[in-house]
């Protein structure tokens, strides 16, 4: 009798911890949060694009990039493998597919993350992106070729520390900063573990061919990363703190915390506009929306702007929101000129003039 006391104490107090984990897990996820519209006039979606456009990025020129297709545990995804996409928004809104190297593995393409860097001695334009193969994680390297907007595979990188990569910024031919969205790689204990319990313990890793390196810790689901126009600061998101760290970027490529920003939703990317230094998001209003995926009640988009962010009171602006009647899952805003392009997880791409 005592021992069947005990065992029930026990699963009254397992049961308790973990409800409380499920209500704090739907605290952080917003799961509460209503959405109020807030259009902007001129939208039209892309064209071509029906898998989502998880990363956008965009070159100096007007010439931007787009990773399609993902395939990430737990959201809804087609069949059809990933693709990159481009525009020139200096001369239309019409997306074309790159052309893909014949050496690679089209069938289990799973782009994520992108960033490009330009090498300013020969111009020659680097496409990093964030691969998961059958669900692994690795990054590949392209070089891109203006004359028939194809790419050429360079490399696959690949190492212990990026085991579970989300986001990238490239800061040489062959160097980047990445993100872990999770410390675990087991499946379980990532799906399950390590949200329930609230762990902060993933991290932004430095790459290069001669050092791999941790170089900040501690974020609650670790998303996208970029770095400011004099590349002296680098700005990651916190997605379930709903924040953005902003970090010095030191000499040994080393990163060091200088503050925190409230953005007051689960962003996803960051871009940065080259001219302003402004940050731009695509968020998640409700993340529960998102993860339990109803097409009856979508989750929204929002697009979120923080101008003077090393300033004492960075202004944090939204700046576009939709239900999910338009776009469902936002998860970049990239500028260029006056135009805006809204990404999703899997769903759609948005043009918009601002």
């Amino acid at each position: 009798m005592g021992k069947l006391i005990c065992i029930s104490i026990v699963i009254a107090a397992l049961a308790a911890l973990l409800g409380e984990r499920i209500v704090n897990f739907r605290k952080l996820s917003l799961a509460s949060n209503e959405l109020v519209q807030n259009h902007l006039p001129n939208c039209v979606l892309l064209k071509n694009i029906d898998d989502g456009a998880e990363d956008i990025t965009i070159l100096g020129n007007g010439r931007a990039f787009i990773s399609s297709g993902l395939k990430y545990p737990g959201l809804p995804y087609s069949d059809v493998p990933g693709k990159i996409f481009t525009l020139d928004l200096q001369d239309s809104r019409k997306t074309s597919g790159v052309r893909m190297p014949r050496n690679f593995d089209l069938e289990s393409f799973n782009p994520h993350g992108i960033s490009v860097y330009v090498d300013q001695s020969d111009d020659a334009v680097y496409l990093f992106v964030v691969n998961h193969p059958h669900h692994k994680s690795q990054v590949e390297l392209f070089r891109f070729m203006e004359d028939d907007l194809s790419l050429v595979h360079l490399k696959t990188i690949k190492h212990d520390l990026l085991h579970s990569v989300n986001d990238i910024v490239a800061v040489g031919a062959e160097s980047f900063y990445a993100t872990n969205d999770h410390y675990f790689s087991q499946k379980l204990l990532k799906a399950y573990v390590e949200p329930l319990l609230g762990l902060s313990w993933s991290n932004v890793v430095f790459y290069s061919p001669e050092e791999v390196k941790v170089v900040s810790e501690g974020y609650h689901f670790a998303n996208g990363i970029n770095i400011s126009p004099d590349k002296k600061h680098v700005y990651v998101v916190n997605l379930f703190a709903h924040n953005v760290r902003v970090l010095d970027r030191k000499e040994d490529n080393s990163l060091v915390p200088v503050k925190s920003v409230d953005l007051g939703s689960l962003c996803d990317n960051v871009e940065v506009d080259p001219e302003t230094g402004d940050l731009w998001f695509g968020c998640h209003p409700n993340g529960m929306k998102l993860l339990m995926f109803d097409s009856k009640d979508p989750a929204g988009s929002e697009v979120i702007r923080v101008q003077n962010v090393h300033s004492e009171q960075p202004l944090v602006t939204q700046v576009y929101a939709d239900n999910g009647e338009v776009i469902i899952g936002s998860s970049v805003a990239a500028v260029y000129g006056g135009k805006l392009l809204i990404g999703t997880v899997f769903h759609k791409g948005l043009y918009c003039e601002l």
